[in-house]
């Protein structure tokens, strides 16, 4: 490696002799001490780290808690066993590296990109899902020690006998994960052997579409590739490793140097005693080709996964659900009040979040509104402000034309009657207007529940979350779909008979 002119220059004063050294006048020392004090004490308001101040102590994290991030769906670095727990390489190695170096780890499986946009905006602490160390990435993060020398290789589906090398993929499309290395590599052989690459934010998704015949062959890192070949995901590795970059442990950019160096130290210390290398062969060395099991099987060992999946996914949409029906009722109201500001007011309400993707407004909660505030945000608070804040804005409408559709005479007739505006509305007009807007009420609670699969982008562990979990790690896509499609089918229908029911019970 070059030095930098300055390491050079410091190379260059450390191989004066004593004699050169003392040759400086004293005078001139004392001259210097005032400036070296100011640029030093310069720099540390600044934020730039000078070398005496830089190296925190691993000691410095003893009894702290750190928030990692990591992704959702690369076996088998991260994935989730039969229970439902969180395993893998990464998994492993930093609880190993916090027990040794005693401080203590929260897990959020994100998604990969997810993980990143979390640590930038200081929702986690760090970063560990077989990430690359680029040089792109390193000015934006700082990374650890490698701790794994990764490659890159094709796989194509195992009955396929007609691509064998890169020279047979002309025409073609080829699946690449987004952002990782096996989707840099393809992207550089693709203008060579003209093939077309199609990023997918899953390695699981990925080898599913090269099962189907919608792309032919998939990049991805090897290690990634051979667990999955060992667990039956219905491929076949064709060509050699393409050597690539090491994996790091990432933290922002001159954050947390102290964990930093408790992860340095700790994965030094367990590659000095071999347990580093006990940990590679427990998900690496010589795999085993998984034993193949049965429908229900799979059934029996992801029910309790799921039933926690579908716990989250009633409870939020329950929460959101009771928000939006206070937001839509209030701003109903305003849409048709003889006030132009609160007309004003509602109707701005219901374009901007009726007129914005959902999902939007999930990564602007979870990840934006931190960058802003400075302050974490829990998932279950920006899962309840994505779906509550969405569903009012149709929620208002539906009150607007519920209340607008009762005749105008039962207003007028109360009103004759000597009842007052406020009670005329209370006692005759929202009644009816209830009525009219159940059907469609119900109807926005059915699609509120659905909508609450999108959450999984932010890493809410809905139902949808954990279906993917679960095929990340046996790669049974379509069958865990099945499961997950039915377990939807059998709530929605049970949700909607009960608000049928109390439709029936309170309208008669």
């Amino acid at each position: 490696m070059n030095r930098s002119p300055m390491e050079a220059g410091r190379a260059r004063r450390r191989g004066q002799s004593p004699g050169q050294r003392d040759a400086r006048t004293p005078g001139l020392r004392r001259l210097f001490r005032p400036f070296l004090a100011l640029l030093t004490a310069c720099l540390a308001v600044v934020g730039i780290a000078v070398p005496a101040a830089s190296a925190a102590a691993p000691h410095d994290v003893k009894g702290k808690t750190f928030v990692i991030g990591t992704d959702t769906t690369f076996a088998p670095f991260e994935f989730r066993d039969s229970s439902g727990n969180l395993v893998g390489i990464d998994m492993d190695l930093i609880r190993a590296i916090a027990e040794r170096e005693g401080f203590q780890v929260e897990i959020k499986s994100l998604g990969f990109n997810a993980a990143l946009q979390a640590l930038s905006s200081n929702q986690v602490d760090g970063v560990i899902a077989g990430m690359s160390i680029t040089p792109e990435r390193k000015q934006i993060y700082d990374f650890s020690d490698p701790y794994f020398e990764s490659g890159v290789q094709m796989a194509v589906a195992k009955n396929n006998n007609e691509v064998k090398s890169y020279s047979d993929l002309k025409g073609k499309v080829v699946a690449a994960k987004t952002g990782s290395e096996g989707e840099s590599e393809a992207k550089k052989l693709a203008p060579q052997y003209g093939f077309t690459v199609k990023s997918l934010d899953q390695s699981a998704t990925m080898y599913e579409l090269v099962k189907s015949g919608n792309a032919v062959a998939v990049f991805d890192d090897y290690p990634v590739l051979a667990y999955g070949v060992s667990q039956n995901n219905g491929l076949k590795t064709v060509t050699d490793k393409i050597p690539g970059g090491s994996y790091g442990f990432a933290v922002n950019k001159g954050k947390n140097p102290e964990l930093l160096a408790a992860f340095n130290k700790g994965l030094g210390d367990m590659k000095a005693d071999g347990e580093y290398q006990k940990l590679l062969d427990k998900y690496l060395k010589s795999p085993e080709a998984a034993a193949p099991s049965s429908f229900w099987d799979l059934v029996v060992q992801s029910f309790p996964a799921l039933m926690s999946g579908l716990r989250n996914t009633v409870v939020v949409t329950i929460i959101s659900f009771a928000v939006a029906m206070v937001l839509g009722l209030f701003f109903g109201f305003l849409k048709i009040s003889r006030n132009v500001v609160a007309r004003g007011v509602a109707t701005t309400f219901v374009n901007v979040f009726r007129g914005t993707p959902l999902l939007v407004w999930a990564f602007f909660f979870y990840f934006g509104v931190p960058q802003l505030t400075g302050q974490p945000i829990d998932i279950w608070v920006a899962g309840v402000l994505t779906l509550s804040l969405n569903s009012g804005a149709y929620i208002t409408e539906i009150v607007r034309g519920g209340i607008q559709s009762v005749d105008p005479g039962q207003l007028e007739a109360a009103r004759s009657l000597g009842l007052g505006y406020g009670k005329s509305m209370q006692k005759v007009v929202v009644p009816q207007a209830f009525k009219l807007m159940t059907p469609s009420l119900i109807n926005q609670l059915i699609i509120m529940l659905k909508d609450s699969s999108l959450l999984l982008a932010i890493g809410f562990a809905e139902l949808l979350y954990q279906g993917q979990q679960i095929y990340a790690s046996n790669f049974r896509i379509t069958e865990t779909l099945v499961i997950v499609a039915a377990l939807y089918f059998v709530v929605i229908m049970l949700l909607t008979q009960l608000a049928n029911y109390a439709d029936r019970k309170f309208n008669k």
